[in-house]
């Protein structure tokens, strides 16, 4: 399948998600990335009068706000700001302050923003009637490189069966500019945080071996390793069994 296919089928199954339950439109988050933007440009094409892309800086970087609404402009996008750091800083100062280790108090906090943004994008999508539509990746799943609960939140994923690259491809066919494809994946959490540093693995090393199941020794251990320890992530909360009372 060529890439203008598979951009028009994915197109076509955002479509026919939305009216399988009654929903009239989608509503994501434009975070300034690569991913966020390809997902908001196939949802425009899906629906071009009913789709709300929403950046949501949480003591972000500037340049990501800028890379938003640089996609959001040229592809003609409803768009709009919502500042969260006012929010963030409220929660912060009524949950506990202790350190437990300062990796474990930065993911918690980190954690924290993207749960903050899926409310946020789950407020609107109640008041619309719209689904909330994520930009995750397969590549970005299969390791667990996600908030349960935030970014991990959502109606649906229409580039979750997508490894990196091919994400790539798409945003290259699609016309995402240059500045966008070419910056280093990052969540953006904090400064100088970028995927690959996080996960211990390039994208390309991952990409390979989803693809080929072919990956050196070490590198097929780590992926192993995060893949299983983050299984719970891609499944519904467990249920116990219906014990007879």
């Amino acid at each position: 399948m060529d890439t203008e296919e598979l951009a028009g089928r994915i197109g076509g199954w955002i479509k026919k998600k939305v009216k399988e339950v009654g929903s009239k439109g989608v509503v994501l988050g434009l975070s300034g990335g690569i991913d966020s933007a390809v997902v908001a440009v196939l949802c425009k094409r899906a629906f071009p009068e009913s789709i709300l892309c929403i950046n949501l800086p949480c003591h972000s970087n500037p340049e990501d706000q800028k890379h938003a609404k640089l996609v959001a402009d040229k592809f003609a996008i409803p768009y709009k700001v919502v500042n969260l750091d006012k929010i963030f800083d409220s929660f912060l100062d009524i949950l506990p302050s202790d350190v437990v280790s300062p990796a474990i108090d930065r993911m918690s906090k980190s954690n924290l923003k993207v749960r903050l943004r899926m409310v946020t994008l789950y407020y609107h999508a109640n008041r619309l009637n719209y689904l909330v539509v994520g930009s995750s990746n397969r590549s970005e799943l299969s390791v667990g490189y996600f908030t349960k609960w935030g970014d991990g939140g959502v109606d649906m994923m229409p580039i979750g069966r997508l490894v990196k690259q091919e994400v790539i491809e798409l945003a290259t066919y699609l016309g995402v500019p240059k500045t966008i494809i070419d910056k280093p994946p990052s969540a953006g959490l904090w400064p100088g945080q970028t995927d690959e540093s996080e996960m211990g693995i390039t994208y390309e090393a991952l990409d390979r071996y989803l693809l080929t199941g072919k990956a050196g020794m070490n590198i097929k251990k780590t992926i192993e390793v995060l893949h299983n320890r983050s299984e719970h992530k891609r499944k519904l909360p467990p249920l116990p069994p219906r014990w007879k009372i």
